[in-house]
């Protein structure tokens, strides 16, 4: 498979490509831990459907040191004991917060109480972002169907200097 556009050789898409690095930079400089902050992109990128995001998100979370089991059982999250409560909550809002058209009221009050008792104000911001993040770098990936599995951990860090 071949990506209908190479974002990755395109001037305009590589200059955009670093400011969006930056942002997602700043989210995982944040106090979110980080296997939240990898469990969440992993999870929307699941719903989403997006191949790319998946390989980049798995690896990377591997790489940190995330273990297979916890890893495999995302998509199942519910189901799984494998999770804390805190990472539940975080799960549920990216959930929500990705499938905003699959409910009229979006992200409920109830996973937001959960939220709230598990994170403080900064956390909260940065998983706000983190899921309206990995949910356009989701959607530009399928846009221009970038092929997933070549993908090595830490590829883009180059990219936010």
């Amino acid at each position: 498979m071949e990506a209908r556009l190479n974002m990755f050789a395109n001037e305009f898409a590589m200059k955009f490509g670093k400011r969006f690095a930056g942002a997602g930079l700043l989210i995982q400089q944040s106090t979110l831990p980080k296997a939240t902050q990898e469990l969440a992109a992993l999870r929307a990128s699941q719903i989403n459907g997006c191949a790319f995001c998946i390989d980049m998100h798995t690896k990377d979370a591997a790489a940190a040191g995330e273990t297979a089991v916890r890893l495999h059982l995302v998509a199942a999250w519910r189901e799984a004991t494998v999770f804390t409560e805190a990472e539940r909550a975080a799960l549920a809002l990216t959930e929500e917060g990705t499938r905003l058209a699959d409910a009229h009221e979006g992200v409920s009050d109830e996973t937001w109480a959960q939220v709230r008792e598990h994170y403080d104000e900064e956390q909260i911001a940065a998983l706000v972002c983190l899921i309206g993040l990995i949910n356009a770098a989701n959607r530009m990936n399928i846009i221009v169907r970038n092929p997933a599995g070549s993908y090595e951990a830490g590829m883009f860090e180059a990219m936010t200097h």
